[in-house]
């Protein structure tokens, strides 16, 4: 199966982690700078224990250095990452009171100092608020241990980190909802410019070929009469196809935790849409459309899981196959689609003759199971409902209903009756 896949990542969270990784080297540089310059409430040096303070340091250097990779991305930053860089800087903060015995008497700095604040960005960054509110709190609950007896100032740092941290994980949730828009708006375009220029070349080739063809045929008439009538089948059918975007690819919008990402996947029509994936309902109905059967679908994709849409279409080309072979080659068909929150709705109607009271009942007494098996067999198969309304003299009705999470059966359908 032929499969070419573009993947396009936008991202404005980029430049904030660079911004992070920047924070975290000069912070780093501070914390080792305030701790060989920094002196006490009486000018001496503030640790009584420097062993601890450089042990403490010296590993906070290797570690911000060795962990600079990790925060280049949000693919790169996992959370068993972001967890351990939490748990250093809370080590710093009660580790204080060890090196600095006077820290809790007055408002100096703990041993990480404001590098600290990068953990918790690195949260916000990566999970949106509600990861910043839950590495903030412990950052606070640690501040407030360490101080022992907290002061005003001492909430008022915390208060503030928290609410630093919480505002930035919102603006990283709005910015990659907003990058979800525009990555969905630019596909749209593109997909636009592809199809109008499609049904340029198309109009100016194809189209006008057929319609010669039909008019000379029904001209000339005999044989080349047919001709010219299955050249106005195509005419309509290869119409209706350039305006919905001629089997448009399958298309997902998704959020990778780096941004938005358009991944476009093209599929070779023979073989129809890979399995596990969303498939369009609308590219596997549109080839019926022709001059005896009008298409009417949403302006939207139709998405179904792609083994229940290849399924539904099946029962739909059943139905239609029974309108061709019981209501006559004159008969007109119409199908309509119809996309709710819950289910899919594919409704399709002809104006033939209809079907006699307990026909129905008869085919399957003689064996002729096709709608049986061919319609309501495999919407019972996705957890759906086939319901057939005919009334003698005014055509018949079959609306077949889709769950949006159908299951799908292993067994296949039988044929037509």
């Amino acid at each position: 199966m032929a499969r070419r896949e573009r993947v396009v990542r936008m991202s404005v969270e980029l430049p904030l982690w660079r911004a992070l990784t920047g924070y975290r080297v000069l912070t780093m540089i501070y914390a080792v700078l305030l701790a060989i310059f920094g002196k006490d409430n009486h000018g001496q040096q503030r640790f009584e224990r420097p062993w601890v303070a450089v042990a403490y340091l010296a590993f906070l250097c290797v570690w911000t250095l060795a962990t600079l990779p990790k925060v280049r991305s949000a693919a790169n930053c996992t959370k068993r990452f972001l967890v351990a860089d939490l748990v250093v800087a809370l080590t710093g903060i009660l580790l204080t009171p060890l090196a600095d015995v006077d820290s809790q008497s007055f408002d100096g700095p703990t041993l990480p100092s404001i590098w600290t604040a990068g953990a918790v960005l690195a949260f916000a960054i990566k999970g949106g608020w509600r990861w910043a509110a839950f590495a903030s709190t412990f950052v606070a609950a640690a501040n407030i241990i360490q101080r022992g007896e907290p002061s005003r100032d001492t909430y008022h740092n915390v208060l503030l980190v928290w609410v630093a941290s919480i505002a930035i994980g919102y603006v990283v949730e709005v910015a990659r909802a907003s990058e979800r828009t525009l990555a969905r708006a630019l596909e749209i375009e593109a997909a636009t410019r592809e199809r109008e220029r499609l049904a340029r070349d198309i109009h100016d080739s194809v189209l006008q070929v057929l319609a010669m063809v039909q008019r000379r045929g029904t001209a000339i008439g005999g044989e080349a009469a047919e001709l010219g009538r299955l050249a106005g089948e195509q005419e309509v059918a290869l119409r209706t196809l350039v305006s919905s975007g001629l089997v448009p690819p399958t298309r997902v919008s998704e959020d990778a935790a780096d941004g938005a990402v358009v991944r476009t996947v093209d599929v070779d029509d023979d073989e129809g849409p890979v399995d596990g994936g969303d498939c369009d309902l609308r590219t596997l109905l549109a080839p019926h459309a022709g001059s005896r059967t009008s298409f009417a679908e949403p302006g939207a994709p139709v998405l179904l899981p792609a083994a229940a849409a290849r399924e539904l279409a099946a029962a739909v080309s059943a139905a239609l196959d029974n309108v061709r072979v019981h209501a006559g080659a004159d008969a007109q068909a119409w199908i309509l689609v119809e996309d709710e929150p819950d289910e899919v709705i594919v409704t399709v109607r002809d104006d033939g003759p209809g079907i006699p009271e307990g026909r129905l009942a008869q085919a399957e007494g003689e064996g002729r199971l096709g709608v049986a098996l061919s319609i309501r067999g495999r919407l019972r198969d996705l957890g759906g409902t086939a319901e057939l309304i005919s009334v003698p003299g005014q055509g018949c009705e079959v609306e077949l209903k889709v769950p949006r999470a159908p299951k799908v059966s292993r067994g296949k359908a039988g044929s037509a009756r």
